[in-house]
C-alpha cells in the first residue's frame, strides 16, 4: 500500500485507461461474434431446412403422422442443442470478456504503484 498524499511515479490517466477497456472489449467480442455467425448461419439453415421439408413432406403425402411427430422431435432436439450451444459461447464470451478488462485494469493499477498485484478469478 502507498502512503497517503505522495504522488505516484506514473498518474493514474482514467481516460486513457476507459479507451483501453473498450478497446480491449470490443476486441473480443468483435472476434467472438465473426466466428458465432459462421455457426449460426450454418445451423440455422439446417434448422430450416429440415422444418420446410417436414411442413412439405407432411402436406405432399410422403410422410404420415407418425414420421411428422419423429422427425419433429428431431428438429425440437437439434434446435435445443443448437440454443444450448450458443448459450455455451456467450458464457465463453463473457469470461474473454471479464480477463480482458481484469488485465487491462490491473496492468494500468500496477503501472501506478509500482507493484504486479495478482489478477482474480471470475466471480461465479
Amino acid at each position: 500500500m502507498g502512503q497517503t498524499g505522495t504522488p505516484a511515479a506514473n498518474p493514474f490517466d482514467v481516460r486513457k485507461l476507459i479507451a483501453d477497456i473498450g478497446a480491449a472489449v470490443n476486441g473480443v467480442v468483435q472476434k467472438d461474434l465473426t466466428t458465432y455467425e459462421a455457426y449460426i448461419q450454418r445451423q440455422t439453415q439446417g434448422i430450416a431446412h429440415q422444418a420446410e421439408w417436414i411442413a412439405e413432406s407432411f402436406v405432399a403425402g410422403m410422410i404420415d403422422i407418425g414420421t411428422r411427430d419423429f422427425f419433429l422431435k428431431q428438429l425440437a432436439d437439434t434446435t435445443a442443442v443448437f440454443a444450448k450451444t450458443v448459450a455455451g459461447l456467450a458464457l465463453i464470451t463473457i469470461e474473454k470478456v471479464w480477463n480482458a478488462v481484469v488485465d487491462v485494469l490491473w496492468r494500468s493499477i500496477n503501472t501506478v504503484i509500482g507493484a504486479a498485484l495478482p489478477l482474480p478469478p471470475l466471480p461465479q
